[in-house]
């Protein structure tokens, strides 16, 4: 869609993804699921074990993540599962995005994001993880945005 409005680049080399929170989450999906669309993605705090019960699933979110992702205790191995799309994405032939991931270390999502590196690493995913101080703020993404645009592939 964004191409239709912008001249972008066709060339997967030239592609990329990246989101914070739940758009972190969207990035990775996005690139786990179509590796030969995205030559790399990041993740700034995301949402990224929603499969493990957590904060998400409180009673205060549960209602709304009921409506995304249907029936809460049926996302472990579903394909909106990024622990499981990751097992089947290290198993898949052909071209793999790099993935970047950043989280603060007092972040509600913080166990989520050490949950995904750790599994990420076991796998062998080339993924660049880096943490620090921060909590669930846009001043933290504002900083770590401009780590990404390093960390790009350009």
């Amino acid at each position: 869609m964004a191409r239709s409005f912008f001249p972008l680049s066709h060339k997967r080399e030239d592609t990329f993804v990246a989101g914070l929170s739940m758009g972190g989450y969207g990035a990775f999906k996005l690139a786990l699921r179509r590796p030969t669309r995205f030559a790399a993605a990041a993740s700034l705090s995301g949402a990224l074990d929603i499969a493990t019960p957590s904060d998400l699933a409180s009673e205060e979110w549960r209602p709304e993540m009921e409506r995304i992702f249907g029936r809460l205790d049926q996302l472990a191995g579903s394909p909106n599962d990024l622990l499981h799309l990751a097992r089947q994405f290290a198993r898949a032939k052909g071209p793999k995005p790099k993935l970047y991931q950043w989280c603060g270390t007092e972040d509600f999502l913080y166990d989520q994001n050490v949950s995904f590196r750790d599994h990420a690493r076991t796998l062998g995913l080339d993924l660049t993880y880096e943490e620090g101080p921060g909590e669930h703020v846009w001043s933290h993404w504002d900083k770590q945005i401009q780590r990404v645009l390093e960390w790009l592939p350009l």
